[in-house]
């Protein structure tokens, strides 16, 4: 029978297999396995004690908490109790979280700890009319306020009546229920709700399933925000083929945490791809340092292996290959310096990774063909919360790597004139919530998403390639249509530079700003004899040099139009904290050039 909601499906295995392991989840040092049955009584908890608070079906509920499986076992419960998720972004503030929740009409918010709790305590004469009651998951709530309870008090509250209540609540769930409204993070303004049914996730995990992406038989590391659409996708697939999903204590202690899953599926966005990458240029000797004897082999060697990578993918991407001789070198360096780095890299993953997915933010091709000729398979997906995540996805047998892969199956992809990409499926999202000029402008009359991008579809594969947002290509004072993340791209795959934003709309040229990588800023300094803390290393002429050779290389790529002519490297980095990033890790692009405006001014206050 087909399932008629997300619950159906996690329910399933609930009842043909309830003590087979569903969860890994880090308590007092160790992984320790949950069951299905378990994760089962402790959603049942959470559902009895939001009926005992008042929750009827189709009520909202919002959960503000990093990831972990509590998070998933407080959405078990609210689905059960025939209610809709509302997630938060634990770096929001305390009023952007106060707009969702009246926004969003909740009336019941459960935080992760004290810290989280005060946010909304902030906010309590905005509130209070609304909510119900703030949940708070972990620790002591930091008031004796009533309208605060603690968890324990929450389901302690829940009677056999409240449990006897539930009974007819999953009936109240369909395929054109809501299953979850998720407030898009934005760059600018107000952040707006797109609602996702059940029919639209049920859709992408089958269509998951059906592509053979995740295996029932796999054991998946989750460490992404679950108020991103991309987390929820994962989650979703979870409950679809009842795999093993592991929580990461948090991003800090991936690398540990990796070592003691032993995953085989992983997905992250582009910046976690991008780390490891750093790294292994890092060991590889890149660093301009003076090897000598067999370390100056080893250094060219893997210097010539790096760069019959990206020439290799190039001409692949052309539909053409490399000469006889580069070709002859090419596997001789692949068997001699890729099949180490593979062993390396696989091992710093546990040493049974079979996929990893990247997505939210395009992968550099770079660093996507030096996986694939080490020997490690990443697949790059596109879509978005309006389209409930997966869009396009490439596949192990057919990954078309510069591309995010073709149309999944019953959803169409077309190219709009002015080269937007157009979505038309089941995925599509009901509405935006509460803002039907905003819905109206976004999805046609005939049911089209207009989703901001540019691209292009190759017709050797009908696989998508993402060129840029439609908002941020930059036309240059001399009419010339720039896609700024291509530029941004080729100058961050260099280890040393942690974000590159290109700036020049309207502009007679390009200019950029450029930020580094703390912890490669430091080995840069040990490699070369420097001293001195982050902000002395940073103009530390050695260090000017560098960026200025990276700035270069990128500018030999491009069209000269293209180019960076000018650029600043800044003293701090881009965070979530300061407001450059949002929680997915993606520049704020308008932000930056607001923030930063009067650098990028003095670089056209003068000729060049």
């Amino acid at each position: 029978m087909q399932p008629r909601s997300i619950l159906d499906f996690f329910l399933k295995h609930v009842e043909e297999r309830p003590t087979d392991t569903a969860a890994l989840e880090k308590k007092h040092g160790a992984y320790q396995q949950v069951t299905w049955q378990s994760l089962w009584e402790r959603a049942s908890q959470v559902s009895a004690g939001l009926v005992a608070l008042g929750i009827e079906s189709a009520d909202h509920v919002c959960i503000l908490s990093n990831t972990r499986l509590d998070w998933c076992v407080i959405d078990i419960g609210v689905l059960a109790a025939g209610a809709v998720t509302i997630p938060i972004y634990p770096s929001n503030l305390s009023d952007e979280c106060a707009y969702i929740i009246e926004n969003s009409g909740a009336r019941v918010i459960f935080t992760e700890d004290a810290a989280q709790t005060q946010k909304i305590l902030e906010a309590k004469e905005r509130l209070e009319a609304q909510l119900i009651a703030v949940v708070q998951m972990t620790g002591t709530p930091p008031t004796e306020d009533p309208w605060v309870k603690s968890f324990s008090d929450f389901t302690e509250a829940a009677g056999e009546q409240h449990h006897a209540a539930l009974s007819g609540r999953r009936e109240t769930l369909n395929r054109e229920a809501i299953l979850t409204i998720i407030y898009t993070s934005g760059t600018t303004g107000r952040p707006k709700g797109v609602v996702l049914t059940h029919g639209n996730m049920l859709y992408e995990a089958e269509v998951i399933h059906e592509q053979d992406v995740v295996r029932t038989d796999d054991v998946q590391l989750i460490f992404l925000p679950m108020a991103h659409v991309f987390a929820k996708l994962l989650e979703v697939a979870w409950f679809g083929t009842g795999h093993v999903l592991a929580f990461a204590e948090n991003i800090n202690t991936l690398k540990q945490n990796l070592a003691e899953v032993r995953p085989t599926l992983m997905a992250a966005v582009p910046r976690v791809f991008e780390k490891f990458y750093a790294a292994v240029l890092e060991k590889g000797g890149t660093l301009p340092a003076a090897p000598s004897g067999g370390d100056k082999i080893k250094h060219q060697l893997f210097q010539r292996a790096l760069n019959l990578s990206r020439r290799n993918g190039a001409l692949e991407e052309q539909g053409e290959a490399l000469g006889l001789v580069d070709a002859i070198q090419f596997t001789a360096l692949k068997r001699l310096v890729f099949s180490k780095i593979g062993a390396g890299i696989m091992a710093s993953l546990g040493g049974r990774m079979r996929i990893m997915v990247s997505g939210g933010a395009p992968l550099s091709k770079t660093i996507a063909w030096f996986f694939r000729d080490a020997g490690i398979t990443i697949l790059e997906g596109y879509g978005m919360t309006e389209t409930a995540a997966a869009t396009t996805v490439n596949l192990p047998h057919a990954n078309v790597i510069g591309t995010v892969g073709p149309a999944v199956p019953g959803t169409r992809v077309r190219i709009a004139e002015d080269g937007e990409i157009l979505v038309k499926g089941p995925g599509i999202m009901r509405e935006y919530w509460r803002n039907p000029e905003a819905t109206a402008e976004t999805i046609d009359p005939d049911g089209w998403l207009r989703t901001g991008d540019i691209g292009e579809i190759d017709p050797r594969t009908s696989a998508l390639r993402i060129t840029d947002r439609k908002k941020d290509i930059i036309i240059t004072a001399g009419g010339k249509n720039v896609a700024p993340q291509k530029i941004e791209n080729l100058v961050k795959t260099h280890n040393l530079i942690s974000q590159c934003v290109v700036h020049g709309d309207k502009r007679k040229f390009l200019s950029a700003l450029v930020t580094l990588d703390v912890e490669q800023l430091h080995a840069f300094a040990e490699g070369t004899g420097l001293s001195g803390d982050a902000d002395a290393l940073r103009s530390s002429p050695a260090i000017t040099e560098a960026v200025a050779k990276v700035i270069e290389a990128a500018n030999r790529e491009l069209a000269s139009y293209e180019t960076i002519k000018k650029y600043e490297i800044l003293g701090t980095d881009f965070s979530i904290e300061t407001g450059e990033l949002t929680a997915k890790l993606s520049v704020k692009r308008k932000v930056v050039n607001s923030k930063y405006g009067h650098i990028f001014d003095s670089f056209y206050s003068e000729k060049i």
